[in-house]
């Protein structure tokens, strides 16, 4: 494998992994029916979530999926549709390895109600 393609798939696990990790301004309870200026308001919605999960931004199954990926668009094609296989299917491996990690730790995990705010605009 050339170096490029292994800084590619590199590059695009990191990108996969870091996904959703942003996080806009939190609201709680205490918040609740809080009218603002641009008419929206704040609204708490009580849902089930998971109480513990060992790996909440899924790297493993990403990294895990990746690398199966990379291996396997590696052995399709030739030349540079090779390489463009190969982080194709780097970037698909790891999206689908972080959706079988998320669904496991779904169904294995323990489950809590939690209120969650959000301000909504109606």
């Amino acid at each position: 494998m050339k170096r490029p393609v292994i800084h590619a798939i590199a590059i695009a696990t990191l990108g996969l992994a870091a996904a959703g990790t942003v996080h806009a301004q939190t609201y709680g309870p205490q918040d609740e029916g809080r009218r603002f200026d641009d008419g929206s308001r704040v609204v708490c919605e009580d849902v089930e979530v998971q109480r513990s999960g060992g790996d909440p931004n899924r790297i493993a199954g990403t990294a895990a999926g990746a690398v199966i990926g990379g291996v396997v668009g590696s052995q399709v094609g030739s030349g540079s549709g090779r390489d463009l296989a190969t982080i194709g299917g780097a970037i698909a491996g790891g999206a689908v390895g972080r959706k079988v990690q998320g669904d496991r730790q779904e169904s294995r995990g323990d489950r809590i109600v939690e209120q969650r705010c959000e301000r909504v605009w109606r």
